[in-house]
């Protein structure tokens, strides 16, 4: 093994443009759109239009960072771009959080492979020690995949979202066969919720957690061809491509398949399939929905193991976190964040898998959103100090992803919030330490900054 200053990897072994729209919108099209119908079919049109909003507020969030990420290339973005504008403390505390958010993430895709493949093994719904066992293994096989360099994360993640496209975009051509030869009715809203600001704020902080994901070319940015062109290109097209389909996909499942079926389905999409062309279609596509959340499973492991080893090159964590393999992969900081995730599965697997991925989904989402609040917040900064040149436009999609992250985070709800600002608030101790460690050893006592 070998400690590293600085990206160990050759030319050769960077993630280009392909690869980076690959990991974009792998990370996107995991566990969310496959889950989440049978959570949003009661909102009605509540959901519709929460799709909106939240692929609205995604893209103007993405052109954000797109831009963020021409401005400052280098580094792990939930660092740099907090840190540019606010510091290195509020760059600490902000990667800190989206490194938990990774990790939670994880977990949380792997209880959702487990519970798409209980179509196939009805048992793997039960709860009990089995099922968390299989989870945890999921995990550790994508450990053991990155483990072995970016490259090769990178052509999983690849081979993945080929396959998990297919039900994605095959919902919704059966969606429009069976409309147009009659072999479902037209879709009512009978039975739904009534249009309101909680129905939608509760839609659109469920279906931002399906959009998760799109800024994963910007936080592995040391690992990428050119990141000055490719990241802000491949940030853009994972966000507008998934967004589409989501919208499209994901709608069609929820109006097409009646509210009481979907609420009784671990797997919305293999019941839509299920229904509307044959039962061994249905099981096929529980297994591509499978193949879905392991392979965003793959792209988020690779984004838990870069974070703490860019704080650990910056001497904001032990050296240990930078300590490559040969293979370039940050193995000590793999073996902990996947420690974590496996806890949290194992741990709380007694509450079901329904009840288990809902509450994790809001975690997970308001620990993210604060990447986005504080992006956000600091291009707009930036651009005050003239560091980074806007048109009104930009200016005007910077303040609306602003907006729109503080509404997301907003409507977690207080359990999921409280939660995510415990996890965060735990790392400041951890950033106290290391900067006093970092004065002392200087010799003339002075603190030295880690780089920004």
């Amino acid at each position: 093994m070998t400690d590293t200053a600085t990206n160990s990897e050759g030319p050769g072994q960077k993630l280009g443009l392909l690869m980076c729209i690959a990991l974009g919108m792998g990370n996107m099209i995991g566990s969310g759109v496959f889950l989440l119908p049978r959570d949003l079919a009661p909102l009605g049109w509540n959901a519709i239009i929460g799709w909106g909003v939240s692929i609205a507020g995604t893209l103007c969030l993405a052109v954000v960072f797109a831009r963020l990420a021409r401005r400052l290339p280098e580094g792990c973005a939930a660092f740099t771009y907090a840190a540019s504008a606010f510091g290195p403390g509020t760059g600490f505390i902000v990667a800190w959080s989206y490194w938990i958010s990774c990790w939670t993430v994880v977990a949380t895709l792997a209880v959702a492979a487990i519970s798409n493949m209980s179509i196939l093994m009805p048992w793997l719904g039960e709860k009990g020690a089995a099922p968390a066992l299989i989870a945890i293994g999921c995990i550790w096989f994508f450990t053991l995949v990155n483990l072995f360099g970016v490259r090769r994360a990178g052509g999983a993640q690849l081979l993945t979202l080929g396959l998990k496209l297919i039900p994605v975009i095959g919902a919704v051509l059966v969606g429009v066969w069976a409309l147009g030869t009659g072999t479902v009715p037209p879709p009512t809203m009978a039975g739904t919720q009534p249009v309101s600001l909680s129905g939608v704020s509760s839609a659109a902080t469920l279906t931002l957690f399906a959009l998760l994901g799109f800024e994963s070319a910007c936080v592995v940015s040391d690992r990428v061809k050119d990141p000055e062109r490719t990241i802000p290109r491949a940030t853009v097209i994972a966000a507008a491509a998934v967004g589409l389909l989501y919208l499209l996909s994901c709608t069609t499942v929820t109006l097409l398949v009646p509210i009481e079926t979907l609420h009784q389905s671990n797997a919305a999409y293999a019941t839509f399939f299920s229904r509307l062309v044959n039962p061994a279609a249905g099981d096929i596509v529980a297994l591509f929905a499978a193949i879905a959340a392991l392979g965003a499973l793959n792209g988020f492991v690779l984004l838990q193991g870069d974070i703490p080893r860019d704080l650990a090159h910056r001497r904001l964590l032990p050296a240990a976190f930078a300590r490559d393999n040969k293979f370039a992969s940050p193995w000590i900081t793999q073996i902990v964040s996947s420690g974590l995730a496996s806890v949290i599965v194992y741990a709380n697997y007694s509450r079901g898998l329904a009840d288990l991925f809902a509450f994790m989904v809001k975690v997970t989402t308001s620990t993210a959103i604060i990447l986005y609040i504080v992006g956000a917040a600091a291009a707009l900064l930036l651009e005050r100090r003239g560091a980074i040149k806007v048109s009104a436009g930009f200016a005007a999609a910077t303040i609306i992803g602003f907006l729109y992250s503080a509404w997301a985070f907003y409507g977690a709800g207080l359990e999921a919030s409280l939660w995510s600002l415990a996890m965060t608030a735990a790392g400041l101790p951890i950033y106290l330490v290391m900067r006093r460690s970092a004065s002392a050893s200087t010799p003339s006592g002075r603190e030295e900054a880690p780089v920004a």
